[in-house]
């Protein structure tokens, strides 16, 4: 798909209902989505030509936050880019749609840059199996064991889902939903999806040693942070409330 049919994407489903532009709140989405995607490249970018002047030096290791937060991060957004697919393609509700095309298509992004981010180093893209989920969280630092932004890690069993992700019987239930009710428990599973995500993007922020990563999770942080806001608020047009944190 060339950039103009991403453009005219865009604006069809911008334009679509009532014959007649999408609100401003709305273009503000779509346009962030396509401005992070540049952006992302350019980050990707700017590793491969860092990793080239120094030969190598300097790159992440397997026990690294980095290497950790690349790929706990890509698992907990290709699951919200499966609920965004699957609501785009089901709901009846324009906002909704834009919102889950908004979602699904930064959030693809960012995992292709992780990708590449893991290729350069050398790392696979999926956590080893027999390493704990956010076991990157306590990795030791020079000044001792990191910060680990009020995560308890000893409280994560080898299994457990990272915070905010929707269990499999969750999963199984927004399938079934049709429309306000698929509208509302969509909205629901990605308000907790995206503020369980932000642990583990502030804690990237903060500790990971290569600036690219760290600019990344910086991205993540204020997109996500935006994206709770304006769901929170299309909730509550929608007679709904916010899922407990988990």
């Amino acid at each position: 798909m060339t950039v103009h049919d991403d453009q005219d994407l865009s604006a069809s489903i911008l334009d679509e209902e009532d014959g007649g532009p999408r609100p401003s709140r709305q273009r503000v989405i779509i346009f962030s989505a396509a401005a992070l995607a540049i952006l992302l490249v350019g980050a990707a970018i700017g590793m491969l030509i860092t990793l080239a002047s120094t030969g190598g030096d300097n790159v992440p290791d397997a026990n690294s936050v980095d290497v950790g937060f690349a790929q706990d991060m890509s698992t907990h957004h290709l699951q919200a880019v499966s609920m965004a697919s699957w609501v785009r393609d089901h709901t009846e509700d324009q906002e909704v749609k834009t919102l889950a095309f908004d979602i699904e298509s930064t959030q693809k992004t960012q995992v292709g840059t992780f990708a590449g981010f893991l290729d350069l180093w050398n790392q696979p893209e999926s956590r080893p199996p027999d390493r704990q989920a956010m076991s990157w969280m306590a990795t030791p630092s020079a000044g001792g064991m990191h910060d680990m932004g009020g995560m308890n890690m000893q409280g994560m069993q080898p299994g457990q889902l990272m915070p905010g992700m929707a269990t499999q019987e969750e999963l199984a239930k927004l399938r079934k939903q049709t429309g306000k009710d698929l509208d509302v428990y969509f909205l629901q599973l990605m308000i907790r999806h995206h503020t369980g995500g932000l642990s583990m993007a502030k804690y990237g922020q903060d500790h990971a040693a290569s600036a690219p990563v760290r600019n990344l999770a910086h991205t993540i942080v204020v997109g996500q942070t935006a994206e709770v806001t304006y769901m929170t608020s299309m909730l509550t047009k929608r007679g709904g409330q916010p899922l407990p944190n988990s």
